[in-house]
């Protein structure tokens, strides 16, 4: 009996309880892989596809180096190419860079949930005032907008992951990016043409 007349709780039980606790993160572990494994061997889950389909350039404005203002907008088709597999998207970014430096800060986008065979349009509006730049990027804009061919790249971030039935997979990075080609003459403001884009790189 201890002095204030409570029994002491027996270390061993108090041993017991942490045991049995590792057991159940254990078991849950386990059967959250065993589900992801059961998804992929059954399903073959197939990664999403992605292409720019249009844009749209409110400012690029690159006289006054070592900033730069960019406003822009640009419309990207996400493919669930699985018959019987849904993707569920989260914590999602997107932002725009130019010669490998980012050009816009990144924005957060909603979470999005595809069903199979289905196709969703993001158009997120990128870019914000002015954002720091290196003079090689200043340099490059200014000398693209005047052969009026500009070569960017859109490029989205974040989680996934499929769904089967009741079976969810463990989250899984997803890092996408979209290399388009804009027909942009300067002072040009509002939809522009894309010269090229090809389906965009997905690395999961």
């Amino acid at each position: 009996m201890t002095q204030e007349g409570k029994p002491k709780t027996p270390k061993h039980s108090q041993a017991g309880t942490g045991r049995s606790c590792g057991l159940c993160l254990f078991i849950f572990l386990l059967l959250a892989g065993a589900s992801a494994v059961a998804v992929c061997l059954i399903y073959r889950p197939r990664k999403p596809r992605f292409a720019v389909v249009g844009a749209a350039i409110y400012l690029l404005n690159a006289t006054s180096q070592p900033i730069i203002s960019t406003s822009m907008q640009f419309t990207i088709v996400a493919r669930n190419p699985n018959r019987r597999v849904s993707i569920f998207y989260d914590k999602l970014q997107a932002y725009v860079s130019y010669r490998n430096q980012q050009i816009t800060p990144a924005m957060d986008l909603p979470p999005l949930y595809q069903e199979a065979k289905s196709t969703v349009a993001l158009t997120p509006l990128l870019g914000s005032g002015t954002v720091p730049a290196s003079a090689e990027v200043v340099n490059g804009l200014m000398m693209d907008e005047a052969s009026g061919v500009v070569a960017l790249r859109v490029v989205l971030l974040g989680k996934l992951r499929w769904k089967a039935g009741a079976i969810k997979t463990v989250k899984y990075g997803v890092y996408v990016k979209c290399d388009v080609w804009v027909d942009l003459k300067k002072g040009a403001v509002g939809p522009v043409p894309l010269l090229g884009a090809p389906p965009c790189k997905v690395d999961i």
